[in-house]
């Protein structure tokens, strides 16, 4: 375990009282700082409600939160690490925040607005053949569902999560993924009702991006979310 610098964010004592996330925010300015990175070991329980001046209870559970939002993790016998890479499976903070503060319908087609044509471009220029390939075969199988009438929002999801993918950005990505759980419910209802306007808009998205035309794309993106919100007036 690095011993812990003199002077540093996780040894200065806290002074407000919502304290279980304000050790979490310790944390998090600890890796912001980069007194931590990922792969090192935090310092133990004891040092922690010693150095912030906290119960180890508020410790245990900031610590237990961090865990569950894939931050942190314990290793029997070595100590509590931050993890090198982020649990898929993990807790989403963000999901929930954006499901509680969503409200509007306008805000949320004007983050798709401004999120997918971003994503869109990058893919187009970092897109391998097999990334091409692969999203391909996202509007083959959505044709052959809307075919045979069995369509619903994840046929749709699948060809923006792979167009995600192709970005090649881990960033990118998990943004994207937590965003299109929050389109989920409004991309069902246009599988619903204009479910071969979504497949012809995402082969103009598709035929642009292989080509590697940012005009058609941006082009093909806009008129696709057109049709989306036309969608959402049929709830």
């Amino acid at each position: 375990m690095k011993p812990l610098v003199k002077n540093t964010i996780l040894n200065t004592p806290l002074k407000k009282k919502s304290v279980v996330m304000l050790v979490i925010d310790r944390i998090k300015q600890a890796l912001i700082n980069g007194e931590l990175k990922p792969g090192d070991f935090i310092p133990s329980e004891s040092e922690l409600t010693q150095n912030l001046g906290v119960g180890k209870s508020s410790v245990r559970e900031a610590t237990k939160m961090l865990q569950a939002m894939g931050v942190l993790e314990v290793k029997r016998g070595q100590g509590t690490v931050i993890r090198k890479n982020p649990d898929e499976d993990a807790l989403n903070p963000m999901v929930f925040q954006l499901i509680l503060a969503k409200g509007i319908p306008q805000d949320l087609i004007d983050l798709r607005k401004m999120f997918e044509p971003a994503y869109s471009i990058m893919a187009m220029e970092k897109a391998t053949d097999e990334d091409i390939l692969t999203i391909e075969k996202t509007l083959l199988s959505f044709e052959d569902v809307i075919r045979n009438g069995i369509q619903d929002s994840s046929h749709d999801l699948a060809f923006h999560m792979a167009v995600l993918f192709a970005t090649h950005n881990r960033m990118v990505i998990r943004i994207g993924k937590t965003l299109m759980e929050l389109f989920d419910a409004s991309i069902e209802t246009s599988m619903k009702v204009l479910p071969d306007v979504a497949l012809k808009d995402h082969k103009a998205i598709f035929k642009a991006l292989r080509e590697r035309d940012g005009i058609a794309l941006r082009k093909a993106i806009v008129t696709s979310s057109i049709s989306w919100e036309t969608s959402l007036t049929y709830k």
